[in-house]
């Protein structure tokens, strides 16, 4: 299933973003990676993290999940 349909192209770049990166990161990392601006950066993590798409692993890093990683298939 395409995330396409439930989230709009920011929260899209920011789920991709986070499915090429190889550890959990940062909002500023994360908004340099997918060119959204980081001031964005968490509103998008939060609808995120509320899907199940998203979880923070280490204290104010973040990491897309395996439910995640199957959304942009």
């Amino acid at each position: 299933m395409s995330s396409s349909g439930k989230f709009d192209t920011d929260t899209i770049k920011v789920l991709n973003a986070m499915s090429e990166m190889s550890k959990p990161a940062s909002g500023k990392e994360i908004a340099s990676a997918s060119g959204v601006e980081a001031t964005v950066i968490g509103k998008k993590i939060q609808i995120l993290k509320s899907a199940g798409l998203v979880d923070t692993p280490v204290r104010c890093k973040y990491a897309i999940t395996d439910a995640g990683k199957k959304e942009i298939c």
